[in-house]
């Protein structure tokens, strides 16, 4: 059965409002053949996704609208990987929110997401230079980097994309702290002859987006920020200085990225490699 994600907007609503309204769709949604597994309540934007399985659009709306007359303003449909990639198998407290993975009942997750880019530094030359084998051994020690920090870090990866990777975070200060960890460590590598050097890009972002698009726009800006991203620097979306208290960032001004239409306003990671 398909699966779907919706956007209320509840600005005033306490999470005990969305708990009533949540409990109220499961109490009929068995008459739609729908089943509406869990919310994601962001109280600062005023914002609730809901996730469920759905025979159609329509039966997921009906649900809500007989239950509570709180239809959503969106709703798409999202491939179940997809969903689990960027937003993890979250658990849920007794009332159906999503908790912060590892966190109490009452750390409700808002379904805020950080998505990094990795893009190892001319890897193309690097594979004519040194030959396929020894470009290998490259894209090998960026992969082991990577993946060590986001194991600490909690990160998440969605996608290895040959030079690089994507990967996805509740936390963006968490996703910086894993962008500077593999840049130390790549600085730390024995390599002085042929020095290993990555362009990193992050963006945070909401489930879904103005466009209709599953993080399609948060996805899209942490790529392009990637591509424009000098050799060893983190450049960043101003969402995620927003959402970051323990970092420092450069201002570097607006820059022109492929598929914007107007220019965006990019920072830099301070003090990064």
């Amino acid at each position: 059965m398909p699966m779907y994600m919706d956007i209320h907007e509840i600005k005033g609503a306490t999470p005990e409002d969305v708990a009533k309204a949540h409990s109220a769709d499961v109490e009929i949604q068995k008459k739609y053949g729908v089943e509406y597994h869990k919310y994601w309540m962001n109280e600062s934007l005023g914002k609730v996704f809901c996730l469920c399985a759905a025979p159609n659009p329509d039966a997921a709306a009906r649900v809500h609208r007989e239950a509570h007359g709180m239809v959503a303003e969106k709703l798409i449909e999202v491939a179940p990987e997809v969903a689990e990639s960027f937003l993890g198998g979250s658990e849920i407290n007794t009332a159906g929110a999503a908790i912060v993975p590892g966190g109490s009942e009452h750390q409700r997750d808002p379904g805020i997401r950080t998505v990094l880019f990795t893009d190892i530094v001319g890897s193309t030359e690097l594979t004519q230079r040194l030959g396929d084998r020894a470009a290998m051994e490259v894209v090998e020690l960026h992969d082991r980097l990577v993946r060590a920090a986001l194991a600490r870090t909690g990160g998440r990866e969605v996608k290895h994309l040959g030079d690089g990777v994507m990967s996805v975070f509740v936390s963006a200060d968490a996703a910086v702290a894993c962008a500077s960890e593999v840049h130390a460590a790549l600085h730390a590598a024995d390599r002085a002859d042929d020095p290993v050097r990555i362009r990193v890009g992050a963006a945070t972002g909401e489930p879904v987006e103005r466009h209709g698009d599953f993080f399609g726009a948060t996805v899209q800006l942490a790529a392009r920020l990637c591509t424009v991203a000098q050799p060893g620097q983190t450049l960043v979306s101003s969402s995620v200085v927003a959402a970051c208290a323990r970092h420092r960032f450069d201002d570097v001004g607006e820059v022109a990225l492929k598929g914007f239409p107007q220019p965006v306003r990019a920072h830099a990671v301070a003090g990064a490699c």
